[in-house]
């Protein structure tokens, strides 16, 4: 049996691109790399299999990631590894898609348009745009429609966006090039400094999953790392401990709180009084991180929770707003970027 004319939201992200499918669910999660031949500029791997080959790769292949900071930076490689993911999930169609992306709160007009075009080229039917913040809320369960203010924390791979939403619109927002990726140069950085050694993109991010923090563990772990050694050359192994990782991490955390902090200073009276009983909501991966949560409520007096499914609410509330496709105008950038 054919599927015709399928819904999908997509929720494309810097590190990793989730894909809902009206009716399904998510039914795509998988990281933002493609590898490439850069003698025949062909298309070898994307996704998983391409993430594999990050720093393992000869001469003629790289491994791509063609999203930088929450917007298109290599607008072809986009297009094809959208145009593969489509395919996948779309297996069985004859009718082309009607796709719906999510992109940074405060995306200029000609990045959406980016979005928007290598969409379309990657084989939709129709495009529609929605900001990460909403979707995130919707995502979340939370009823954005009433005049009541809900203030979102969304950090992903490669933007923390922080919004106050009411009535179903983005009253105040700032999106700062601060997330998870980030954390992983200030990781790598930190090693190289301190170490003399040399640790890749996929060690730094282990280091921040599992041993990262952003406030003071109650009990220090550690954790063994290996790399190379700048002095020697040779392989080197080291013992980091989460307290190394708290000072590695802290001014990455510093940003995202004064974003927060900002957002606040701008918001209408009215509405912060609604944040103050319901508190801020933290999606995306990067909210994961140990203790952020309670930076957040420390440096701003207000309850912090983190949302069911951090990772996963901008592909929900993506997925959500498919069946409100229709209203969404096709050439509509929102009122809080005009």
């Amino acid at each position: 049996m054919f599927n015709f004319g399928q819904d999908i939201g997509i929720d494309l992200g810097t590190a990793t691109v989730i894909v809902y499918v009206k009716g399904k669910g998510i039914v795509l999660k998988e990281p933002s790399v493609v590898a490439i031949d850069t003698n025949t500029g062909k298309v070898l791997k994307v996704g998983i299999e391409a993430q594999d080959m990050i720093g393992r790769t000869p001469g003629n292949i790289v491994a791509i990631r063609p999203l930088r900071d929450g917007v298109i930076s290599d607008y072809d490689t986009t297009e094809k590894m959208m145009k593969y993911f489509l395919k996948k999930v779309c297996k069985g169609s004859f009718f082309k898609p009607r796709v719906m992306v999510c992109v940074p709160s405060q995306v200029t007009e000609v990045e959406e348009r980016a979005v928007k075009e290598a969409t379309m080229a990657a084989g939709a039917k129709k495009t529609r745009i929605i900001e990460e913040p909403i979707a995130a809320a919707i995502g979340a369960g939370l009823d954005i429609a009433k005049p009541f203010g809900h203030l979102i924390v969304d950090i992903g791979g490669g933007t923390a966006d922080v919004a106050v939403i009411s009535l179903g619109e983005i009253v105040v927002s700032n999106s700062i090039k601060v997330a998870g990726d980030k954390f992983d140069e200030a990781v790598v950085k930190y090693i190289r400094k301190k170490y003399n050694m040399m640790i890749g993109d996929r060690t730094a991010e282990e280091l921040k999953i599992e041993i990262g923090c952003v406030y003071p563990r109650t009990s220090p772990v550690s954790m063994e790392v290996k790399g190379r050694c700048l002095i020697t050359g040779l392989p080197k192994i080291i013992t980091v401990t989460s307290d190394e990782m708290l000072e590695a991490l802290e001014e990455c955390a510093t940003q995202i709180v004064d974003a927060v902090r900002l957002v606040l200073e701008k918001t209408p009276p009215e509405l912060v009084g609604d944040i103050s009983s319901n508190g801020i909501l933290l999606t995306g991966g990067g909210s994961l991180i140990y203790g952020l949560d309670k930076l957040i409520s420390r440096e701003t007096g207000l309850e912090v929770y983190i949302a069911e499914d951090a990772v996963l609410c901008v592909a929900k509330g993506t997925g959500s707003s498919l069946s409100y496709m229709d209203h969404f105008e096709q050439d509509s950038v929102s009122k809080s970027r005009r």
